[in-house]
């Protein structure tokens, strides 16, 4: 059972962001940095005591051992640090070891790792840090040793060559055969989201929209004034200003009548910085933000109105409907159990029967950005994505539902748009849902906007 304190603690520290939410002109509260850190430390620990042993039962692994030296983290570890820990010290040693009833959680450390991980290295036993892991390993007498290593997910791959060799140098032979890659467990444990992040996530996700719906106005765009890249470092200095972070440089780029059909496929390398906004451009932005340990991303679509112009042209309307009608697609087929490259088949397959030209390149998001679980295609590899995209769809997990739908716009003489959108949701319960909903028109600049809505 959840603890009611610890829900009544998160809902206590939110209540007042939630209550200036509701007024799109008021910003969000944003927690002291010590605040941050209680707060992460109850999640960690509350994913600790009761998420974890249920993704090692479910996984078949009964001994999860995780080794990092100071400043070459692991990934994951990183994700399971105290908050009061911005790194590994000298070598740390985490020793999950799940009995079938409790789960023990040991660091072979010379410091407890917080409140979190007990620890057991008593250095006048063992000098030597690795006989005193082999010595707990001897102790629980696992029936499987998991290790981070793997060849589909980087984030699942933090052990280190080096330290992978110590380990085994040290294991009796005995036991060798014991040792498998943790990939399963990892990325169940990265993907996975608890109860608390649910709830808070909705308000993390409304942050960065909010900030985009500043950024992106005539509050901070003139046209024939302001340059794309002036609009990126205005949302990079945004978020530091909060007290937040990006965790990716954004983007912001052009559309528009004059420009040949191709300027959506220039890289990001080769886009102009200083490209001036002009009444009747399409601006498309990538954004995303890390806060509480949690990860936004997003893509959405403004048009800069032209004098006298009091909507978007009909055209441009119609291929941000097309958009919307891709994401509708492929989060209907969400289904547990389906892999991503499953999923993505069925979309894609679906979409053109309905006569729309789409790309979908979704990806999980959580603690990090591109993170690990179902990939559902990639820009470059719309046939499926071997590794990442046959692993399955699970419960309680987030994704960034990133695609485009290409549409000839007759206002532009028939010009082809792509529509590239990006909002956060969750699956769970056997449906998917947008966390702060998603954009559902074009939004202009100066603003004639509607509610976001699901």
């Amino acid at each position: 059972m959840r603890e009611k304190l610890l829900q009544y603690f998160l809902l206590a520290l939110l209540i007042l962001g939630v209550q200036k939410i509701e007024c799109q002109d008021i910003f969000p509260e944003i927690l002291s940095v010590e605040k941050q850190s209680e707060l992460i430390d109850k999640i960690l620990e509350d994913r600790l005591d009761n998420l974890l042993p249920e993704l090692m039962r479910r996984e078949g692994i009964d001994m999860w051992i995780l080794i990092s030296r100071e400043y070459n983290e692991d990934p994951i570890m990183k994700t399971i640090l105290p908050s009061t820990w911005l790194a590994a010290r000298r070598r740390t040693i985490m020793v999950f070891y799940d009995n079938g009833e409790t789960l023990d959680k040991i660091a072979i450390a010379r410091y407890s790792v917080g409140r979190l991980l007990k620890g057991e290295w008593n250095v006048d036993v063992y000098p030597d840090q690795w006989e005193a892991l082999m010595n707990i390993i001897a102790e629980k007498n696992p029936e499987k040793i998991a290790l981070n290593y793997s060849s589909n997910y980087g984030l699942a791959d933090g052990l280190v060559k080096s330290e992978y060799e110590s380990f085994m140098s040290y294991l009796p032979e005995s036991r060798q055969d014991k040792v498998i890659s943790s990939e399963r467990l990892a990325v169940a444990w990265l993907e996975t989201r608890s109860e608390l992040e649910l709830e808070m996530y909705p308000m993390i996700c409304r942050i960065g929209h909010l900030i985009l719906r500043e950024g992106l106005s005539e509050r901070v765009i003139h046209p024939g004034i302001t340059a794309t890249d002036d609009v990126v470092w205005w949302l990079r200095q945004r978020v530091s200003d909060i007290g937040l972070q990006t965790w990716f440089h954004p983007s912001v780029s052009v559309q528009r009548a004059d420009i040949g059909n191709n300027e959506f496929l220039r890289s990001f390398s080769k886009r102009p910085d200083q490209d001036v906004i002009q009444h009747g451009d399409l601006l498309h932005v990538d954004f995303g933000i890390t806060y509480l340990r949690l990860n936004t991303d997003q893509q959405q679509h403004f048009y800069v109105l032209k004098p006298g112009e009091t909507d978007a042209p009909k055209g441009l309307k119609a291929a941000f409907a097309n958009g919307n009608r891709v994401q509708d697609i492929l989060t209907s087929h969400f289904e547990l159990g389906s892999t991503g490259n499953e999923i993505l088949k069925r979309s894609l397959d679906q979409a053109k029967s309905e006569g729309l030209t789409a790309s979908i390149y979704t990806h999980p998001i959580g603690f990090h950005g591109h993170a690990a679980g179902p990939t559902i295609g990639m820009w470059d590899k719309q046939q499926g994505v071997k590794g990442p995209g046959d692993y399955p769809l699970f419960q309680n997990t987030a994704y960034s539902i990133e695609l485009f739908a290409a549409t000839q716009v007759p206002e532009w003489n028939g010009k082809i748009v792509r529509i590239m959108l990006e909002e956060d949701g969750v699956y769970q319960d056997g449906r998917f849902y947008f966390l702060d909903g998603r954009q559902k028109e074009l939004f202009t600049i100066p603003e004639k906007r509607t509610n976001m809505g699901n």
